[in-house]
């Protein structure tokens, strides 16, 4: 079995007071697409901006490639091949979709490199080619959720951390941008990290899951496994209903690390 690319150790990050991720352990292996599930507040966005250097651990090591990578600031673990795609897409409006990709290469300086990654971005999502000149802001939100994909892939990422890509887009858009992951998963080896809500979209694209509540991983293990998991049916996949999910919700305490 290959090495792990991304190894994350008993990490702990914290909002002013707050523990908001608490000794936390996890590994991306290379070629994998890895999703983190959870409930809105479970730490899943903390613990991107931890590895994307946006905010620093208190506790615990983040090794990329052999290298601790804690601390760090986030144009250096850009520069070091992680790229973070923000929940919410934050494009620039004002500017046109070419100086969107263009400022997702600020860290690069072979500008040779720099057109292949964009010919790279229009080959997965050629209407962003048809639109280079319009301004993000007047773009459909899967589009623009597309521009923010391309804007990560311009700086020509060894990992990418996605963080909700399936927010606010309607199921055929959902369908069609974790095709286009797919696609680049297997047809440039893209590894991956996923954030989602979506849990059924999640594993269907994933090897690999991890569940977090409260800041802690809960349960892991292939996204075949996960998915077959009574556990994850009845509080993921809404095979039960609301009351019955919450008579369930003390047994799995008790069961769950």
């Amino acid at each position: 079995m290959t090495e792990p690319i991304l190894k994350i150790r008993n990490i702990e990050s914290f909002y002013g007071p707050i523990m908001a991720i608490r000794g936390v352990s996890l590994e991306v292996r290379p070629g994998q697409i890895v999703s983190i599930l959870g409930a809105n507040g479970a730490g899943k966005t903390t613990l991107m901006k931890t590895i994307s250097g946006v905010m620093d651990p208190e506790k615990g090591t983040i090794t990329f490639d052999g290298e601790e990578i804690q601390g760090s600031e986030p144009h250096k673990v850009v520069q070091k091949g992680i790229v973070h795609v923000p929940e919410g897409r934050e494009v620039f409006p004002l500017l046109t979709v070419d100086e969107n990709l263009s400022l997702g290469a600020y860290t690069a300086t072979d500008k040779a490199q720099i057109e292949r990654d964009r010919d790279l971005v229009f080959t997965y999502f050629p209407i962003l080619k048809e639109r280079r000149n319009q301004e993000a802001g007047t773009l459909s939100g899967g589009q623009q959720q597309m521009l923010a994909i391309g804007r990560g892939l311009m700086a020509n990422p060894r990992i990418m951390l996605l963080d909700e890509p399936s927010l606010g887009l309607s199921p055929l858009l959902v369908q069609e941008i974790f095709a286009i992951l797919k696609r680049l998963n297997e047809e440039q080896n893209m590894t991956m990290m996923l954030v989602e809500q979506n849990a059924s979209a999640a594993l269907a694209l994933a090897d690999h899951g991890y569940v977090m509540e409260v800041g802690r991983i809960v349960m892991d293990g292939s996204a075949q496994s996960l998915m077959a998991s009574e556990d994850i049916q009845n509080f993921y996949l809404g095979v039960q209903e609301e009351g019955a999910r919450e008579n369930r919700r003390w047994k799995r305490k008790k069961t769950w690390r």
